[in-house]
């Protein structure tokens, strides 16, 4: 740790581990949600093939284009578990990218073959983009609050 910073900076592998994957089943979870409801609506059966499957990704049909909406709505759940879990403006882009990073291994492996699809490429850009900006803004909302300091702050916490 460095003397005359505000935080820690010890590395912690396990709290980082233990982050990612956290991120991970919740993201994954709400995208499950999301997608469930678009199909619903779409008429469709729900299958993992709209999450993995790169091909799902169009505008060709209103199932494609609810997906789509499914994936940008699950960008702002995203933020919120950035927020909730990671807490760290600075580390924002690193837990977006690791996000979509390992959801590109996982369709990879899903799909037998590297994603090949351009609006998958422009959805997972843009999902990154929304995920990374709206978890920095709500963590910098909560790094720039107010610490109160001195006596007015010792005189708040005693009328509590």
């Amino acid at each position: 740790m460095k003397s005359g910073t505000f935080r820690s900076t010890t590395w912690d592998p396990i709290l980082l581990i233990s982050q990612i994957i956290s991120m991970q089943f919740v993201v994954y979870f709400s995208l499950g949600i999301f997608v469930c409801i678009a199909n619903i609506l779409a008429g469709d059966n729900y299958t993992l093939d709209n999450i993995f499957e790169y091909h799902e990704i169009h505008i060709s049909d209103i199932g494609g284009r609810l997906v789509i909406c499914a994936f940008v709505l699950n960008s702002l759940v995203a933020s919120l578990a950035l927020w909730c879990i990671v807490r760290r403006a600075k580390l924002c882009l690193d837990f977006s990218c690791t996000f979509h990073v390992l959801h590109l291994l996982f369709c990879w492996w899903y799909n037998s073959s590297f994603p090949s699809n351009i609006s998958w490429w422009l959805l997972n850009a843009t999902t990154t983009t929304f995920m990374c900006i709206g978890g920095e803004f709500l963590c910098l909302k909560s790094e720039l609050k107010e610490i109160p300091v001195g006596y007015a702050a010792l005189n708040q916490k005693s009328d509590v």
